[in-house]
């Protein structure tokens, strides 16, 4: 049914499981599993603009970002999932943003998101990506809940 699955990933627990069930559902449907990483500086620049070299933070960002990927590439290639990796260097808006265009412009049928699965002002104060990628998609979205999150 699905032939190419977009799982963002970001290190966090929610991205983990959200990570596992992508690569089970790509194995099962036989799907190529695309694998982003989205560098979002902006809280980071907002709160330490004054204090540091941002050209430093973005490299760091983007060094962790690939290493996550290649880890996240080999647990998918282990289970002989067909993988490709991708990372956004984002300047400006919400990594939701990006997640959404990504999976237009590469063609894939199904999205495979964590979710912190926050409520009330913890998810008024910090948004929520995962809501935001299930409301503009034009792909059905699978949210995957930490289960440590409630």
């Amino acid at each position: 049914m699905y032939k190419r699955i977009l799982a963002p990933v970001d290190g966090s627990g929610p991205s983990g499981r959200g990570l596992n069930e992508a690569i089970q559902l790509a194995k099962e449907q036989n799907a190529t599993l695309r694998l982003l990483h989205v560098i979002n500086d902006f809280p980071i620049m907002v709160e330490m603009s004054d204090s540091i070299n941002f050209e430093a933070v973005r490299e760091g960002l983007r060094q962790s970002g690939l290493a996550l990927l290649e880890r996240a590439s080999k647990q998918a290639g282990s289970e002989g999932v067909k993988v490709e990796t991708h990372l956004v260097d984002q300047r400006s808006g919400r990594a939701a943003d990006a997640i959404v265009e990504d999976a237009r412009s590469h063609g894939c049928d199904l999205i495979v998101i964590g979710t912190h699965g926050r409520r009330g002002m913890s998810r008024m104060l910090l948004g929520s990506d995962a809501e935001r990628v299930l409301r503009q998609s034009s792909v059905p979205v699978l949210l995957v809940h930490d289960s440590q999150a409630r």
